[in-house]
């Protein structure tokens, strides 16, 4: 027995060395209470260059590229929490399909990339309009799905994840009227628009354009779609609504179908609905939390809707501008974070999985618009989810509305940033996307290393022991 012991002993203190020396470095990088300049964003999170974007990066060259998963109220990637910083720049195909704009996707992900930005969703549609991908129920453009091929394809090289959504509740490319009108062209007996979600050969357009986009061999890197962890998630629909029916009821029913649909397609990829965050009939004290009593009019349930079989994580919204009466910025910031934090504690309390606030911005149309309001409602929102990242918590990440490279400003709805003319904002983006590289890479680094220390991130690095 002891001549075991001592064949061990220096495989044993070594061990014990490395475990040390790990937990000294961590307690360094959180602890340093005693040298503020060393904070970059004064916020309190430091942020070292050697554990910032560049450790993440390093890390997700040496592991696989591997799908995004769910575990409870946190995404993983290779088993290790992956808390998102991300952008929407919608018109991503279209580019893509003719050689002189095509450079513009590019332009994208470059400077995503370049402020750390890994998720990036995106419209897999274009419904019987110009450039349209999807010309008549299941008839298609190539030259057009080759140019969504090539969005994933630049998507992946720039290490930059993509949801995809597959119809538009709105009328611009396509989105649900198309749909009806295609029925109607058809001879259907049709109504309203939202018949989308309740006729059956309605239905069947939808799910055979679902089924073709997922069973797709991407003509760049011959991986059938359903297959590419390059794609975060599938969107069933751009913010859904269905106003005839107040109750929910029939975007209930259409989301229970299209999710368990998608599903029985690609189990791998995670499946959210693409909703704008409403509080609905089925939770009546949750009503308040609105933005205004319209908002409880248009047939979606936040609650009721994401406890549905088949949907991995909550999709909100976030447009104080055009939502709440008030017009001032105190009144918006307060509003903001009310709603971020009611979604929050909603994800962890009542539906156990991830939130994601994929829409949000302000509009340089609104007459009170001002760069500083704009950087402090990204600020706002950037610090309020952090909050729930620190703690391991449900605040899944962030999508800003709209990132445009330069030379794009005819599609700017208002609330496009240009991050070349917008120093302020690129600065503010950048600073999020370290500190969730840095607490990402960590998280990792310590699993790893079995270091088991509870100060970190004030007190936690995440919610289960390291």
């Amino acid at each position: 027995m002891s001549f075991k012991k001592s064949i061990y002993l220096p495989f044993i203190l070594m061990t014990m060395l490395l475990l040390h020396v790990s937990c000294l470095l961590v307690d360094t990088i959180y602890n340093n209470n005693n040298n503020p300049s060393e904070w970059e964003d004064g916020s309190g999170y430091y942020l070292p260059s050697s554990f910032g974007t560049t450790s993440r990066n390093d890390e997700m060259e040496a592991d696989a590229w591997s799908m995004v998963q769910k575990n409870g109220n946190q995404f993983t990637v290779n088993g290790q929490p992956f808390y998102v910083n991300g952008f929407n720049t919608y018109w991503l195909m279209v580019f893509a399909v003719d050689a002189s704009t095509r450079g513009k996707v590019t332009e994208v992900f470059q400077q995503a990339s370049s402020v750390g930005l890994s998720v990036c969703r995106t419209w897999a549609f274009n419904d019987g309009q110009w450039r349209a991908l999807q010309k008549s129920p299941s008839v298609y453009d190539e030259d057009v799905f080759k140019a969504l091929d090539f969005v994933v394809s630049e998507a992946k090289k720039y290490k930059i994840r993509l949801i995809l959504s597959f119809v538009n509740n709105w009328e611009a490319y396509g989105g649900k009227s198309q749909y009806v009108k295609w029925g109607k062209a058809a001879g259907l007996n049709l109504t309203s628009d939202d018949d989308f979600f309740s006729h059956p050969t309605i239905k069947s357009y939808y799910k055979s354009h679902v089924n073709t986009v997922l069973n797709r061999m991407n003509t760049v890197t011959n991986i059938t779609y359903k297959d590419d962890p390059t794609i975060f998630s599938w969107e069933l629909m751009n913010e859904p609504r269905c106003e005839s029916d107040p109750s929910g009821d029939k975007l209930q029913n259409w989301i229970e179908e299209m999710a368990v649909y998608v599903k029985s397609i690609d189990p791998k990829h995670l499946v959210e609905i693409g909703l704008e965050g409403f509080y609905g009939p089925s939770t009546p004290n949750k009503l308040q939390n609105n933005p205004n009593t319209y908002a409880q009019q248009v047939g979606t349930d936040f609650i009721r809707n994401h406890q549905v079989l088949g949907v991995d994580f909550a999709s909100v919204h976030i447009y104080p501008d055009s939502w709440i009466s008030q017009p001032t910025a105190e009144a918006q910031v307060a509003f903001t974070k009310s709603w971020i934090q009611s979604h929050i504690d909603d994800a962890e309390n009542f539906l156990g999985m991830p939130v994601v606030f994929s829409e949000f911005g302000v509009s340089t149309k609104d007459p009170n618009y001002t760069i500083t309001f704009r950087n402090t409602l990204i600020s706002t929102v950037y610090n309020t989810v952090l909050n729930s990242t620190k703690r391991g918590g449900g605040g899944g990440g962030t999508l800003l509305w709209q990132l445009f490279p330069e030379g794009t400003d005819y599609m700017d709805d208002g609330y496009a940033v240009v991050l070349s003319k917008s120093p302020s904002t690129s600065n503010i983006i950048s600073i999020q996307s370290n500190r969730l590289n840095t607490f990402n890479s960590l998280c990792s680094w310590n699993c790893r290393w079995g270091c088991k220390k509870k100060h970190l991130m004030h007190n936690s690095l995440y919610h289960d022991e390291l």
